[in-house]
């Protein structure tokens, strides 16, 4: 059923370690890497992909654990910061992309994306900015409550594995100006349809790092120290004004770090702001890339 949701081929890299990796792979041209969040998946981005794909190639690939990518157990794969990066790595060697990359990134998806253009600053042409992170939690802000609960608690954990509190949660509350109806909703969360399939839900959430010694800690220092090796490149920001976790804390520091980036905000718009806002920004994010910008 999940895959009758996207009007697209499905395409599937098997890992080195033997995992089937899901991405969408569409047009031709500079290639643009679209990277989801949690708990949503590649689903998120569809009607950017339908509108960039006449004139690029667009990648746009569900980690592993979420929508069409498999959704392996503990024993099978690590869900940490480190394999997601790892993972994309993986892809775009796969299909020898390491040139000219506009990345559009969003919740988790900005720290993985963040990550690999850090790594590899001279691959990356453009970046588009969707309320997410690529540093620690700022100072002024702290941990949500129900994050809080989720990654720490054993009855947070059971709510998200046994309820799917987590991705139901985000499907009502990710979408201010447009809240989602019902159809949308279930989209958003069919793949996380049992237990064993709502492992990355949980996982992406005990994964974020607040203290020395979790699991993401030093890569996300990394990433946080190298982010000005980025400064020069376009980067177009849009973001959801009323997201209560991606705040006016987070975009503070996307403004410290990159004074010269493009800022577009939704004063009524939630988390989900591509979907929350799409008619707004889609044009937006579409006239940014396509524009001819020297980096």
């Amino acid at each position: 059923m999940v895959n009758r949701l996207l009007p697209y081929t499905n395409h599937f890299l098997k890992l080195k370690n033997g995992i089937r990796y899901h991405y969408l792979d569409e047009g031709e041209g500079a290639p643009v890497v679209m990277l989801h969040g949690n708990p949503s998946w590649c689903y998120y981005y569809r009607n950017l992909v339908e509108r960039l794909r006449g004139s690029h190639r667009v990648i746009v690939p569900d980690h592993i654990g979420c929508g069409l990518s498999d959704k392996p157990g503990d024993d099978s794969y690590d869900y940490t910061l480190s394999s997601r990066v790892a993972d994309l790595e993986q892809l775009l060697e796969h299909l020898d992309i390491d040139r000219d990359i506009t990345l559009v990134v969003h919740d988790w998806g900005g720290m993985i994306g963040m990550a690999y253009a850090t790594r590899y600053p001279q691959r990356i042409a453009k970046l588009v900015v969707l309320n997410t992170s690529a540093f620690h939690l700022p100072a002024s802000k702290p941990l949500p409550l129900p994050l809080k609960i989720c990654r720490d608690s054993a009855v947070g954990s059971f709510l998200v594995r046994a309820l799917n509190a987590f991705a139901v949660a985000a499907a009502f509350v990710g979408c201010k100006r447009h809240p989602m109806p019902r159809a949308l909703r279930c989209a958003y969360t069919a793949p996380y349809n049992n237990w064993k399939n709502r492992i990355a839900t949980l996982r992406f959430v005990q994964d974020i790092p607040l203290a020395p010694g979790d699991k993401a800690w030093d890569e996300v220092t990394r990433v946080e120290d190298n982010l000005h090796q980025l400064r020069h490149k376009p980067l177009l920001i849009c973001w959801g004004e009323r997201d209560f976790v991606f705040d006016h804390h987070f975009l503070a520091l996307w403004q410290s770090q990159f004074p010269s980036a493009q800022i577009h905000r939704c004063a009524d718009a939630g988390h989900y702001v591509l979907e929350d806002a799409a008619s707004e920004i889609i044009p937006r994010i579409c006239a940014f890339i396509t524009a001819d910008t020297t980096v």
